[in-house]
């Protein structure tokens, strides 16, 4: 399962049991889903933190692996690209 998967899904999760633990509380249904929101933003600040520290070092190996990609594309096509041994033609 991917670390963005693991957050949001543990997001959600504190949102709701926050939600359900307001739910008992006589108030506007209104209120009840702006604090469960809010609540559940701050507890998941402390008891998230290695998810989305996980999260975070994934997202940037992605963008690291875009980034290194788009740079050997831009390069093959500017010819900058020398082939090695195995990738020349006979012609």
């Amino acid at each position: 399962m991917s670390a963005a998967l693991k957050y949001t899904l543990g997001r959600i999760g504190l949102f709701v049991a926050v939600l359900a633990g307001l739910w008992l509380v006589d108030m506007n249904v209104f209120l009840k889903l702006m604090l469960a929101l809010v609540f559940s933003a701050a507890l998941s600040f402390f008891l998230l933190r290695g998810w989305r520290d996980e999260m975070a070092e994934e997202m940037a190996g992605a963008a690291e692996r875009r980034r290194s990609e788009k740079e050997r594309l831009r390069s093959a096509l500017a010819g900058d690209d020398q082939p090695t041994e195995g990738e020349r033609r006979e012609d």
